[in-house]
């Protein structure tokens, strides 16, 4: 159960809201794809459910085999059920798969694996069973997915170690914002979402909360940070406002997905667009405190390094370093959506679809106003971070001591010397010459 999840309902089966248990596969074997196909049965099921397939699962024939895999990747189930088609005279894999948890730990039942499958099973893998309680018996489980742990684990260890290798005590810090971080959206967000409260206010309410822990985590209680922390909360303001306008204006209703669709279908009472204003805000957050913490350091160095720098003169200065972090920031989040768009983008690509029907299409928009919004917010956190930090330590000023003399060096300080009798007895302090 995933930590501050909502109470149990009743599972659609569809996507990720379906009943998965652990399984493994404890042996394959080369069978002709007819006589397997033939058997009644024998094979895994028809897949589907997929991100343009609301509704392809369900249970597969007794001849394409189990219970169709669900959710962002079908996995094996989506490409071995497709029947006895062209692939039927070939030779496929039979796995057999052993259920390791729940009722029926060490129930075995045999898996086929079409020639044309993307994903091949081998024996000993740890695989991830899709449960279906009302289908029939030898139906019940197929393959949707592969156990990754090791793997996942092993990465994490691997992460945490280069940070706190390489950061020292900082990296240890910023690790620990990381965990806070999570547990905030765990802990608050989610659920707050999911009981029907503003994902917009919740959003808010929970990124500040973020960036006031990990950035006087990561970076001490200071002025400084302070700076930093103020410059994230004005531009977290102004994508708000940017989001909200123009994510209104444009229609966008953040249900463009299997995943969206499942959550409105199970809980109707979440709006949907202020989910994805939620979505821009938080994404927004994680670059947003790297630029303002970069601009104040910035401005707080250039002060030190002279004190004497006029106010205008430091904000230019401190602009100029912030121009060169835009140009590489304007690309950061657009190629980061972009990314995790690529196989959208491919698709149209393929569909040889027209550049503006797909641009102003709601699954590509949604991605534009998320990337312009978060990008202006960035952009424009340079220079109200560059000015609340010029403010700052500007008034923290020390002034000057009188120059003296045609090079302008400070007079030497007089020591003081012992008092003499001279002075106490008011005669005055000068020495006579001799």
């Amino acid at each position: 159960m995933w930590p501050g999840a909502p109470g149990a309902h009743e599972r659609s089966g569809v996507g990720f809201d379906r009943q998965t248990v652990s399984g493994k596969v404890t042996g394959i074997e080369h069978v002709g794809c007819n006589d397997a196909a033939g058997g009644g049965g024998a094979g895994a099921g028809g897949g589907g459910n997929g991100p343009q397939d609301p509704s392809a699962g369900g249970t597969g024939s007794s001849a394409s085999g189990g219970t169709g895999a669900s959710g962002p990747d079908a996995g094996a189930g989506a490409e071995s059920g497709a029947g006895s088609g062209e692939h039927a005279a070939g030779v496929c894999e039979q796995a057999t798969v052993e259920v390791t948890e729940g009722k029926d730990k060490g129930h075995r039942y045999p898996e086929l694996i079409r020639p044309d499958a993307s994903r091949r099973l081998h024996a000993g893998q740890q695989v991830v069973l899709a449960y279906a309680p009302d289908a029939p018996r030898a139906l019940q489980y197929s393959v949707t997915d592969v156990g990754r742990t090791p793997p996942m684990v092993l990465l994490a260890a691997v992460f945490a170690l280069v940070v706190v290798a390489v950061g020292r005590l900082r990296g240890l810090m910023a690790l620990v914002a990381l965990a806070v971080s999570f547990l905030v959206l765990t802990f608050f967000i989610l659920p707050a979402i999911l009981e029907g409260s503003n994902p917009l206010v919740v959003a808010v309410v929970g990124a500040s909360a973020i960036m006031l822990i990990a950035l006087y985590l990561c970076h001490g209680l200071s002025a400084r940070t302070s700076v930093a922390v103020l410059g994230t909360l004005t531009s977290l303001l102004l994508i708000g406002v940017l989001g909200s306008l123009f994510i209104g204006w444009a229609a966008l209703t953040g249900n463009t997905d299997d995943n969206t669709g499942l959550i409105h279908g199970l809980y109707p009472h979440i709006d949907m667009s202020g989910l994805l204003l939620a979505g821009v805000l938080i994404g927004s957050l994680g670059v947003l405190d790297d630029v303002t913490v970069t601009q104040t350091s910035a401005v707080w160095e250039l002060h030190q390094a002279d004190p004497g720098m006029t106010r205008r003169a430091l904000y230019r200065a401190g602009l100029r370093i912030g121009r060169d972090h835009i140009a590489s920031v304007v690309n950061t989040l657009v190629l980061a959506y972009a990314g995790a768009a690529l196989p959208l983008l491919l698709l149209f690509s393929l569909a040889r679809s027209d550049v503006g029907a797909v641009a102003t299409s709601e699954l590509v928009g949604e991605e534009i106003v998320r990337t312009l919004v978060g990008t202006i917010g960035l952009v424009a956190s340079v220079p109200v971070t560059t000015a609340l930090a010029t403010l700052v330590v500007s008034a923290d000023r020390v002034p000057h001591p009188p120059s003296s003399g045609a090079g302008g060096v400070p007079p030497r300080p007089e020591v003081p010397g012992p008092v003499s009798a001279g002075r106490l007895l008011g005669g005055g302090g000068r020495r006579r010459k001799r």
